[in-house]
């Protein structure tokens, strides 16, 4: 299965990136999770600090365009395979880095594609 982080994730359960960790474990995909405050979602601990993970397929974005340019050096240096930037969370200037780096993207959300098996 595709190890995935999840950026922006939340312990609030209504928050898509909540979902987005739940159903990612569902279909039993490894994931790690890095958001502004400690906790647990099922079995995955979100981290408040950059943790350099290595393995990484998928980030999928849970952060609005502003707050992902903290992040841009960190998931460059995660060397994933897809950056899935999930609906509200589009950043065209960032594509062009993901390029450079030879890192794929999507405009996608995260459910849709795994609930369609297109994950």
């Amino acid at each position: 299965m595709k190890k995935t982080i999840v950026l922006g994730a939340s312990l609030k359960e209504e928050r898509y990136s909540n979902q987005a960790i739940r159903m990612l474990r569902e279909y039993k995909h490894e994931v790690v999770a890095h958001g502004l405050r400690k906790g647990r979602v099922l079995d995955v601990d979100i981290q408040t600090e950059l943790i350099p993970y290595s393995d990484i397929n998928t980030v999928t974005v849970y952060l609005n365009p502003e707050r992902q340019e903290d992040f841009y050096d960190y998931i460059i240096q995660l060397k994933p395979n897809r950056v899935i930037f999930n609906p509200g969370t589009e950043n065209p200037a960032f594509y062009k880095r993901l390029i450079q780096n030879n890192i794929g993207y999507e405009e996608a959300c995260t459910l849709v594609l795994l609930r369609t098996n297109q994950f």
